[in-house]
């Protein structure tokens, strides 16, 4: 009986630490990421690419996960800062009619919107995935990086 009773005591003191234990899919994400980062990737928050503003709404930023690839400082004239977002018929550029990346094609259909700036090439996605997903995702920007990269 005192046995039993230990083993009661010492259930209930470690059962709030089961709280910090993670989730499978916190484990699934943790995964991802992993393998983005050992795939030369960066993973962090970023506004999802939106077009401007009306005037007179407030604009609603809405923060999600950027997948992104880093880009050397171009030598010639900066790049052009552009973003697509995903729509049922394809992929829409937000700034001006551009074309997106032969890249673009590639990416799982779970991304939401792709953007290039003088720094990176990367993909929005809410991690809705898994790691196959990655791959793909790695991939693509390392494909579309080599594209920003080669000569004119």
């Amino acid at each position: 009986m005192k046995i039993l009773f230990i083993l009661f005591v010492v259930a209930v003191a470690l059962a709030p630490l089961t709280h910090f234990m993670p989730s499978k899919r916190q484990r699934l994400v943790a995964r991802m990421r992993e393998y983005a980062a050992v795939h030369g990737l960066f993973v962090e928050f970023r506004n999802l690419p939106s077009r401007p503003p009306v005037p007179g709404r407030e604009g609603r930023s809405q923060q999600i996960i950027y997948y992104g690839k880093r880009l050397p400082p171009s030598r010639r004239e900066p790049r052009q800062r552009v973003a697509w977002l995903r729509e049922a018929d394809g992929w829409r550029s937000l700034q001006k009619r551009v074309e997106p990346p032969p890249a673009a094609t590639d990416l799982p259909p779970s991304i939401l919107a792709i953007s290039v700036d003088e720094g990176s090439c990367g993909a929005y996605w809410d991690e809705a995935g898994e790691v196959q997903d990655v791959a793909l995702i790695v991939a693509a920007l390392e494909t579309w990086q080599q594209q920003l990269l080669a000569p004119p």
